[in-house]
């Protein structure tokens, strides 16, 4: 998967001092940190590819952190985004996470709890992306067999064995063997259990 070498945190506060404290907080366990002042400045130029996490405040002259929150996932971006507000209300959390945060943690933020956040963030990031990268070169691979392939796939898939699968088709055993490797072969898979992992949701689109 393509990625940078290590996860990036994107902080975007208006406060110098506090930007600069998270900062310096962040960077102790490991995580590279760019801090933004102006939230506006953050959407025009991040790296939306990237892997990691953005901690957002809420409160912040021009535009306000629920707004940035808001045109991130209208933009499709996943990093996780955690929110963090000095003036915290029921409301207030109820919003951020209804329009997708990941946390919601008020300042005077504990290090200790910020940091762990980050961290599952991060682990939660990394996680999604590969799954997606997974899914695509699934689909990719899928792409590549022939009909009759994809009729012996989903037919694997529902536990046919070579003879019953050769019945369904009115193949031969040999025959129902070829494709079966041919597939194995295209689909880049090792095991029955590797294929039906990846491979059962396609089949049954497949059929449907």
């Amino acid at each position: 998967m393509n990625a940078p070498l290590s996860p990036l945190i994107h902080l975007i506060d208006d406060d110098d001092a506090v930007r600069a404290g998270l900062a310096l907080l962040i960077g102790t366990v490991g995580l590279r940190v760019q801090a933004w002042a102006d939230p506006q400045e953050f959407m025009r130029s991040f790296d939306r590819q990237g892997i990691g996490a953005i901690v957002l405040d809420v409160r912040m002259p021009g535009i306000s952190g629920l707004t940035v929150l808001d045109q991130l996932v209208a933009q499709g971006v996943d990093q996780p985004v955690i929110m963090l507000t000095g003036h915290g209300t029921v409301e207030l959390c109820r919003r951020a996470f209804k329009s997708g945060a990941t946390e919601f943690l008020e300042k005077p933020v504990d290090d200790e709890v910020l940091l762990e956040a980050l961290q599952n963030a991060v682990r939660q990031h990394v996680r999604s992306r590969e799954r997606h990268q997974a899914d695509r070169q699934a689909r990719e691979h899928y792409a590549q067999l022939s009909e009759r392939e994809r009729e012996v796939l989903g037919l694997i898939v529902e536990g046919l064995t070579n003879k019953e699968i050769g019945r369904a088709l009115g193949l031969s055993p040999r025959t129902v063997e070829t494709h079966r490797a041919n597939l194995f072969a295209k689909l880049q898979v090792e095991s029955l259990a590797h294929l039906i992992r990846h491979y059962a949701a396609l089949a049954a689109e497949g059929d449907s």
